[in-house]
């Protein structure tokens, strides 16, 4: 993480916002951590932010790890056995030579 005065970010926010396109930048006041910026090289990751920042997906996803810890529900290992899916991370089976 980069850490930049306050001053400094009002006085080039434009390349600051391009940094944290990159990096998270930490804002400072007085050189006391005040905020962070977090830029978005990729749109999609504005709605995976706002998503973690939801209270009812936070909620969503707290009520669905307590339902798996109570053996409820189907493991990825399940679903993809039951659609003929291979694991991304499966290794290649060998072959015989002949």
């Amino acid at each position: 993480m980069i850490r930049i005065p306050i001053n400094r970010v009002k006085d080039d926010l434009s390349r600051v916002l391009r940094m944290a396109e990159k990096e998270d930048v930490i804002i400072t006041r007085h050189g006391v951590p005040a905020g962070i910026l977090i830029g978005f090289e990729d749109p999609e990751a504005w709605w995976e932010e706002l998503l973690l920042r939801d209270p009812r997906f936070r909620a969503r996803v707290t009520q669905a790890r307590g339902s798996l810890r109570e053996g409820h529900g189907t493991r990825i290992e399940e679903l993809r056995a039951n659609y003929g899916i291979e694991s991304e991370t499966a290794e290649a089976s060998p072959t015989e030579e002949g």
